[in-house]
Order: C-alpha cells, then sequence, then structure tokens
C-alpha cells in the first residue's frame, strides 16, 4: 500500500475508529464523546504530556477567565470544591482526570508531518515522525487555535541587546524583578502578564497598537460571560454590546483616557466577526490608572537598547515580551482541497457550523467559541460518526448473511 513517503512510511497501521490529533482539551473532549458511544479512537500528540499548551507555554499565574461551568467538557464537570475560577494548575489535574476516567491513552511524541486523503482505498493517510503511518477513515483535527506562537518581525529586532520571550516561555515576573520591560500586546495575555510584572516589582510598559474593550470580570458580582449569554437569549446583540459598553464605562471609566481606545464595533459582535476577544479585567485596569502599568503607542523599530515608537519617543528597556497571540498550524501538514479550513488553518463556517469537512473529515476547537465550543463540537462529531459506524456494521452483517 502506498504510504505519503518519507522516513518509517513502511510502518503503515490500520486504525478501525476515527485518528484525532491533539490531546488537548478539544482532542480529549472527541475522544471521550466516542469512547461514551462505544467507538474506539486513536489520539496521536507530539508532544510529551496531554494539554500541553497548559502545561508548558502558560504563566504561572493564569486562571480561567471564564466561570468553571463555561470550560468544563462534555460528559464530566469540576470537581465542586473548585473555585469558581479554577487555577492553571486546577485545570491540569481536570483534564488527567478526565483521560482517565474516559480510558484515554494519547500517543505522545508522535508528530504528524503530513495527511492526506486517498480516495483509491477511501480512507485517511496521517504520516508522523518515528511511528510511520496510521489510515483511518475518519480523521478529527484537534491542534486548536492556539498551535503555534506568533513571532512579529519588527525592524532591529535581532539587535535588541536584552532577552526577548514570547509569552509562551513567561512563567512569572519574579524572573523580571526591577527591570523595566517591554511588553508587546494588550490582549488578555498581556494585561495580565504587565500585571504579574507589576506585582513581581517590575516596571512594565504595555504596546497597545490597536482599539480594545476592556470588561469587567464580574457584574454587581455575576460573571460578566454568564451576564452577556443570559441577554442574548432575549436581546439584541447590539443592544447587548451597547448595554455592556455602558456599564464598562460606569465601573472602569473611561478607557480612553488611559490610552486603551475601545472599538466602535461592540465587544460580542467584534468577537463573532473577528474572534477578537474582549479583555476580561482581572486588576491591571488599577495598575494602569495609578502608573504602576504605563500604556505606550505602536512600535516602529527596536534599537540595541530600547523600542522607539510612531509619537517619535524612545526609551530604553531591558527586557521584551511578545504577547502576540498563537496561530492555527493546520495548512503545514493538511494537504489537499478539503473544505472545511481557511488558508490561516481556522474553520470556514462560523459557530456552530464548521466542525465537518468532507471525507470524513472533522475539527474541533475552531469557531473561536474556546473550550465551550469544543464541547459542541465534540458532541456533534461522536453522534455523525457513530451514525457512520452502524451503518457500517450494517453492511457487514447484510455482507455475511449473502
Amino acid at each position: 500500500m502506498d504510504s505519503l513517503g518519507g522516513d518509517n512510511a513502511e510502518i503503515n497501521t490500520i486504525v478501525s475508529g476515527p485518528i484525532i490529533i491533539g490531546a488537548g482539551p478539544s482532542g480529549l473532549a472527541a475522544a471521550a464523546c466516542l469512547a461514551d458511544v462505544g467507538i474506539p479512537s486513536i489520539v496521536v500528540e507530539k508532544s510529551s504530556c496531554i494539554a500541553s499548551l497548559w502545561q508548558n507555554r502558560t504563566y504561572n499565574r493564569l486562571h480561567l477567565h471564564l466561570p468553571k461551568q463555561f470550560c468544563e467538557l462534555p460528559l464530566m464537570g469540576f470537581p465542586d470544591d473548585f473555585p469558581k475560577y479554577p487555577s492553571k494548575h486546577q485545570f491540569i489535574s481536570y483534564m488527567e482526570s478526565y483521560a482517565s476516567a474516559y480510558g484515554i491513552r494519547p500517543q505522545f511524541g508522535t508528530e504528524v508531518t503530513a495527511a492526506e486523503f486517498d480516495r483509491a482505498i477511501g480512507a485517511w493517510r496521517v504520516r508522523t515522525r518515528g511511528r510511520g503511518e496510521l489510515m483511518s477513515r475518519w480523521l478529527v483535527v484537534a491542534t486548536g487555535e492556539n498551535a503555534e506562537p506568533v513571532m512579529p518581525e519588527f525592524p532591529g529586532l535581532e539587535r535588541f541587546g536584552g532577552r526577548v520571550i514570547h509569552t509562551c516561555a513567561y512563567k512569572s515576573g519574579v524572573d523580571f524583578e526591577g527591570e523595566k520591560v517591554l511588553v508587546v500586546g494588550c490582549g488578555n495575555s498581556g494585561m495580565e502578564v504587565s500585571l504579574d510584572l507589576c506585582l513581581h516589582g517590575a516596571r512594565p510598559h504595555m504596546v497597545v497598537r490597536n482599539t480594545v474593550h476592556v470588561l469587567p470580570r464580574e457584574i454587581l458580582g455575576l460573571p460578566t460571560f454568564a451576564v452577556t449569554m443570559a441577554l442574548l437569549r432575549w436581546l439584541p446583540l447590539r443592544l447587548v454590546d451597547q448595554l455592556l459598553c455602558a456599564v464598562a464605562h460606569l465601573m472602569l471609566g473611561d478607557t480612553d483616557r488611559l490610552g486603551l481606545r475601545r472599538p466602535k464595533t461592540g465587544p460580542m459582535e467584534l468577537k463573532n466577526l473577528t474572534g477578537k476577544t474582549p479583555v476580561l479585567d482581572v486588576g491591571a485596569l488599577g495598575q494602569i490608572k495609578s502608573g504602576n502599568i504605563k500604556v505606550k503607542g505602536a512600535v516602529k523599530e527596536i534599537s540595541t537598547g530600547g523600542a522607539k515608537f510612531v509619537d517619535g519617543t524612545e526609551e530604553q528597556f531591558d527586557s521584551i515580551i511578545l504577547a502576540t497571540g498563537y496561530r492555527s498550524n493546520v495548512p503545514s501538514w493538511l494537504k489537499g482541497e478539503c473544505g472545511l479550513f481557511t488558508q490561516d488553518g481556522m474553520a470556514k463556517e462560523s459557530f456552530p457550523e464548521g466542525w465537518k469537512g468532507e471525507n470524513g473529515l472533522y475539527c474541533i476547537g475552531f469557531t473561536r467559541r474556546g473550550l465551550l465550543g469544543a464541547s459542541h463540537d465534540a458532541v456533534n462529531i461522536a453522534r455523525d460518526i457513530l451514525l457512520q459506524w452502524k451503518q457500517g456494521k450494517e453492511m457487514n452483517y447484510e455482507n455475511k448473511k449473502s
């Protein structure tokens, strides 16, 4: 049987159930939902652990930004004694318990280098580095929206004399005590890293290049996300956005005066259109107001000892932290026109669609709806594959009878 070529391609393994690529929350959710309906699957993961993004590429102070009920995976909730916003380590322990409960044992250290549908045999060929080639009728892409860090190319960055890291390598502000640090990016990660630096005795300067919505994490003791979801059941999206912005202005003040200009498009409409998530403030705004976190405009270029900004100012910095986000890596290994992904490796269709492609191809967690969206995808994928699984068994039974 022909393979996709390359090292170890002669080792071919036919998998009876789906191949799931990625052992993060999305991959585990898909495997659990399949196991729950009696369908075996194989999960391949290039790292050495489950939820590798959470375990290896997140900072220590990270907590879930949304309440736990909006972040649990299908079939199993968080432990009752977990707080409303579980910590990074609590979330990892939940993932480990989840995998154990459903007997999910990923093949770690298995990097997928290419995957392509072979029409001659009606199956997906998945070539891996070190474990040969896997073949299955179904392929579930669960590598997620955050597979690779985005590394921007600033003029002069290579000649900067201090350290430059992406937030995927940032752990704690204790490593930057006493330093003047330029944080590039003002999303949830940029805001929270700036806060963490401030609390550990560093002097963060946060680059805010574009407009940004900042919302309180809670409104009158209720999670803002929960309030928003409740309002959207009864009110038009734009009216909900107007209410959110009014409440944010009342509780947080005029953020434009702090250098955090609000977009003209409302927070939820903007998220639906672009996937850009509003910042939920966990304390950074207070530090900005007190002057402990400085807000800077766009960077023009990096110098040997600092940065020049588009407003003509120039400052010296000890370190630069890139809070510039992540991106999908699907285009680098998924071959052929599948009709499911964009050129950027995101789902073509918006939520709640976007989870099913052609020829047994599925994706989970690519519609910018977080863990809640991934859970929805996982349930749909398992239900859809179950129908085909049953049809296949019925066909085999009929063939045996004849």
